[in-house]
C-alpha cells in the first residue's frame, strides 16, 4: 500500500496520498472498513514528516472518505465508492480536456493525441512516476495529419 508515492514528483506528497486513497477506493482496491496505516507507520515507510501524513488523513476525513476512531486508526468510510469514482473521473476528464486543448493549441492532430493516449495506456506507468523514455521519444516523431 502506498508503494507508488514519489517524493521527487512535482505533485505534493500529501496530495499523492489523498489521490492514492481515492483511486484505490474508486477501483475497489480499498474497501469500506479497511484500516489505513498509522501516521507513524506511513511516515516511516515513505520517509516523510508525520505532519504530511496527518494532513492527508485530515483532508480525506473532511472529504468524507475516511473516519478516525481514536486509538484504533483511520478507516475507509462506508458507501463512499461511488463518490470516489465520480470525483476521480471528473478530475481526470478535466485534466485530459486541458491537455487536449494544449495539444490542439500546439498544432497536434487528433490522431497524434490518440496515438499518444494509446501508448500511455499501454505503458502501465504509475501515477507520479517519471515518464517512460519510449513515450518521450514520441515527441520527436513527425506530425501526422488527422
Amino acid at each position: 500500500m502506498f508503494e507508488n508515492i514519489n517524493i521527487y514528483s512535482s505533485v505534493a506528497v500529501y496530495m499523492q496520498i489523498e489521490n492514492y486513497v481515492q483511486f484505490a477506493v474508486a477501483s475497489d482496491r480499498l474497501k469500506a472498513g479497511e484500516r489505513l496505516p498509522s501516521v507513524r507507520e506511513l511516515s516511516e515507510k515513505l520517509k516523510v514528516n508525520p505532519n504530511t501524513i496527518a494532513k492527508s488523513y485530515r483532508d480525506l476525513e473532511v472529504m468524507g472518505i475516511v473516519y478516525t476512531r481514536r486509538g484504533m486508526g483511520v478507516f475507509i468510510n462506508r458507501n463512499i465508492e461511488d463518490k470516489c469514482k465520480v470525483e476521480c473521473r471528473r478530475r481526470i476528464i478535466a485534466r485530459v480536456n486541458e491537455v487536449v486543448a494544449e495539444a490542439r493549441s500546439a498544432g497536434m492532430s487528433a490522431a497524434e493525441v490518440k496515438a499518444i493516449c494509446s501508448a500511455c495506456f499501454a505503458s502501465d506507468a504509475e501515477p507520479y512516476a517519471d515518464t517512460p523514455e519510449s513515450l518521450l521519444a514520441m515527441a520527436k516523431m513527425p506530425a501526422k495529419k488527422a
